[in-house]
């Protein structure tokens, strides 16, 4: 990979990370971006649906099962957009889990970048193994 994309890489992973922040989920903040044609088409982070309560989790601390996945909510911004992700590039901050790489597949999105590795990598290994390129960058300064 050359040099320049690495820069674009690692900038859109930073981005990323910032958008996760603004998460109210309190044990993951994960942000995506998705970026064609070097445009940032659509952007998302874990949580609630649209106008629902912010709370991600329970009392004990366990995720809900209506939170979405940042990478989910990028896709479905898309989907209400005139945009396509066909051909784009995922970038996010948590490697995809295995419901999600399903909805990457299908939305057309050729490229995923990740920085941290979930910690099931089904998700990755679908991706991969289905031809999606996959591209983990270690050891960036946030």
């Amino acid at each position: 990979m050359d040099s320049k994309q690495e820069k674009y890489d690692q900038a859109y992973l930073k981005m990323a990370h910032e958008w996760g922040k603004l998460s109210h989920c309190k044990r993951k903040q994960v942000g995506s971006l998705i970026v064609k044609d070097n445009m940032i088409i659509s952007d998302g982070y874990n949580g609630t649906p649209s106008g629902y309560t912010n709370a991600c989790e329970d009392d004990n601390g366990e995720t809900h099962w209506y939170v979405l996945h940042a990478e989910a909510n990028a896709i479905l911004k898309v989907a209400k957009s005139t945009q396509s992700a066909d051909g784009a590039t995922l970038y996010i901050t948590l490697s995809p889990c295995k419901e999600c790489s399903k909805l990457i597949i299908q939305s057309g999105i050729k490229r995923v970048v990740y920085l941290y590795q979930y910690k099931d990598t089904s998700g990755i290994d679908f991706l991969s193994e289905y031809g999606i390129a996959v591209h983990h960058v270690k050891n960036l300064e946030l």
